[in-house]
């Protein structure tokens, strides 16, 4: 028996060459010569013996497949199955190569076929050849399709087509379902069909407990098979006698609804289920029009772009939530009868299905989360940049290979953390500025597009904090003057003077570093939490604008860290902080993710609270402003300072991190 194969190095060719080595004779396999490496992977993956799987130099793009004459006159006559399987199974790929690879493809294995003489064409169709056919699709049923606007439906009715019309060698067809990964081991080389809702349940098992009841859309039929159990039911059907001519559904004769086989893959997650389930044809009663027109309105269209392109679902495939085809299968079913080959039902191996996929393809295995593979070459600028925290940001980030460029008001430690980060081997840039002055604030902006023509990532580091009750304010107006000078003028002024520049190149990220007192509002902070807050409102308003620039606002709520700023205050010396080290790390997650906001648990609990409960929040502040009192320096006494007591210690452990 001698068998040729288009398309065996793909996915469903070679599980077909695993069942048809099974067999004796000789397998020829149409192969590209720059492909070589794919067929020699195939031939270690199947495991043939020498000789028993061949390669056929030629391209599915040339008549006769441009298998050359010798190799054609070496197989005239003995070729006595030719399966067709090469095409574009991918509903996102543009119209051109559908057409090249799909029809003008079908055209060349038929030409081919004819030259040698071939005793069968196989050729492996699709469902999508009926289009969206409103009923019944029938096995017997071809020019009766409908809905083939779509290029990959229109390409695979097409290719079927040429082969009924075309082909003079006895021939059959089969038209797969949607093919999923292996029932027996989960393995399939890409994601496609059901997989493209995988990352939407992932993100659901990482938001929600596995339990919650959830809400999903019910949605259509959705016809799935294994490819195990595809290519084993082709193999059977192709070698038995009498059947050409004919056209088989490989299809399951009980498809899930959507609703139902996602819920499947969700249990596979451990994600929670969709409980309740909307059908779509709930929304008919919506005239189209109305339909059209609002689902064509700008912010709608950009919003449902956004979050399809956020899940990894490409819009082509939305349409399957309404697909209107059922597929009669009884030629198969007759086909198999006796066979033992049953099709496996998805509750028994979704599990595999969903474990191959998280562990070999998840796109977001292959995202590159190191630091270096955001920075590397790239020009940060950080404020506070020679001590504290952002001395430690600027350590890592020097470190993963970034231009760094460090701002501060003392040359002297500017000028040591510059020499220890080049010493490490990295790039750094130290500039004297000080912040509180905006011609300063202008002339550091100046000078550095000037030297660096940019700025990608900009951290607005520096910063004061100032420990006062508002009843020991009344007559330092300027603490909040200050306060704000620095916190938020300082850092506007900066972010107003880069943002041109990132504008024009379209690219760039703002860092602004505030307080988790913005979210817990800790009493005696009232100046500090003020100008952070100014800083955050901003960023809010400036994210709105340039979002679809690719300039990212983020936020870091910083809980409580050791550093020179809060060492006047001896009650954090028996308080839970974060080190500089930490603090830097949250600064190098804000860089990799490009997250809008960073906060502690602790942080965001504290700010729903008070927004759920305001007065039972005020509460708990004012037993914490009773019970962590001004400090000496604060009412303007001299005097030492008491040691923590256990009741504060205790407290503070508690609300771990937050400024008292």
């Amino acid at each position: 028996m001698t068998y040729f194969v288009t398309g065996g190095t793909g996915f469903i060719g070679r599980h077909l060459i695993e069942r048809l080595l099974a067999r004796p004779g000789k397998i020829f396999v149409l192969v590209r010569r720059e492909s070589q490496d794919k067929f020699d992977a195939l031939v270690e993956k199947v495991g043939a013996t020498k000789g028993r799987l061949v390669p056929v130099y030629g391209d599915l793009t040339k008549p006769k497949l441009g298998v050359g004459a010798a190799a054609s006159r070496q197989l005239a006559g003995k070729v006595k199955h030719f399966f067709h399987l090469a095409a574009i199974y991918d509903l996102t790929a543009d119209e051109e190569s559908q057409i090249r690879t799909n029809v003008d493809g079908t055209r060349h294995a038929v030409q081919f076929a004819e030259a040698v003489r071939a005793g069968c064409f196989h050729h492996i169709s699709s469902i999508a050849a009926a289009g969206m056919y409103p009923g019944v699709f029938k096995e017997d049923m071809f020019e009766e399709a409908e809905g083939l606007d779509d290029p990959y439906f229109r390409t695979k009715h097409d290719s079927e087509g040429l082969v009924r019309r075309e082909c003079s060698r006895p021939f059959r067809i089969y038209r797969p379902a949607i093919v999923v990964g292996s029932s027996k081991t989960g393995e399939i080389d890409k994601a496609d069909g059901p997989y493209y809702f995988f990352t939407l349940i992932k993100k659901m098992r990482s938001m929600l407990p596995q339990w919650m009841p959830t809400i999903g859309i019910e949605g259509s039929r959705i016809n799935v098979v294994p490819v195990d159990w595809l290519v084993a039911a082709i193999d059977h059907i192709a070698h038995k006698p009498g059947l050409d001519g004919q056209c088989f559904h490989l299809t399951d004769p009980a498809p899930l609804r959507m609703g139902e086989l996602l819920n499947h893959f969700c249990k596979a997650a451990h994600a929670p289920q969709m409980t309740m389930r909307v059908d779509a044809r709930m929304f008919a009663f919506v005239p189209p029009v109305v339909r059209h027109a609002i689902t064509g309105l700008p912010p709608v269209k950009r919003f449902t772009k956004t979050v399809l392109r956020d899940l990894r679902i490409p819009p082509e495939v939305l349409k399957y939530v309404s697909y209107p085809t059922r597929f009669d299968s009884r030629e198969t079913e007759r086909a198999l009868k006796g066979s033992r080959i049953k099709l496996p039902k998805m509750e028994d191996y979704a599990w595999r299905l969903w474990d191959y996929w998280e562990r070999h393809l998840d796109p977001d295995l292959f995202v590159d989360r190191s630091l270096a593979g955001k920075v590397r070459g790239k020009v940060v600028l950080i404020t506070g940049g020679s001590s504290g925290i952002g001395r430690a940001a600027a350590l890592k980030i020097a470190g993963a290979g970034a231009k760094t460029i460090i701002v501060a008001r003392s040359k002297e430690e500017l000028d040591a953390t510059k020499a220890e980060i080049e010493k490490a081997g990295g790039i750094c840039f130290a500039y004297q500025s000080d912040l509180t002055d905006m011609a300063a604030c202008d002339e550091l902006v100046k000078k550095v597009l000037s030297d660096h023509e940019g700025v990608d990532i900009l951290i607005n580091n520096a910063g004061r904090s100032i420990r006062r009750s508002v009843a020991l304010s009344y007559d330092r107006f300027h603490d909040f003057e200050r306060t704000m000078q620095l916190n938020y003028f300082g850092s506007l002024r900066l972010i107003m003077g880069f943002l041109p520049a990132m504008t024009a190149q379209r690219r760039g990220q703002i860092i602004n570093i505030s307080s988790i007192g913005v979210l817990a509002n800790s009493p005696r902070f009232s100046a500090y939490v003020a100008s952070k807050s100014a800083l955050d409102a901003f960023s809010r308003c400036a994210q709105a604008e340039f979002s679809d620039q690719n300039i990212a606002f983020t936020t870091i709520n910083m809980p409580l860290v050791r550093t020179p700023m809060i060492g006047p205050t001896k009650i954090y010396d028996n308080v839970p902080t974060l080190t500089p080290e930490e603090a830097a790390d949250l600064i190098v997650e804000a860089i990799i993710t490009r997250a809008s906001r960073i906060a502690t648990r602790l942080g965001i609990f504290a700010a729903t609270l008070n927004a759920v409960a305001p007065k039972a929040y005020e509460l708990v502040m004012n037993t914490a402003f009773s019970l962590f009192p001004d400090s000496a320096a604060a009412k303007g006494v001299k005097g030492r300072e008491e040691p923590a007591s256990n009741e504060q210690i205790a407290f503070a452990a508690l609300m771990r991190g937050v400024h008292w």
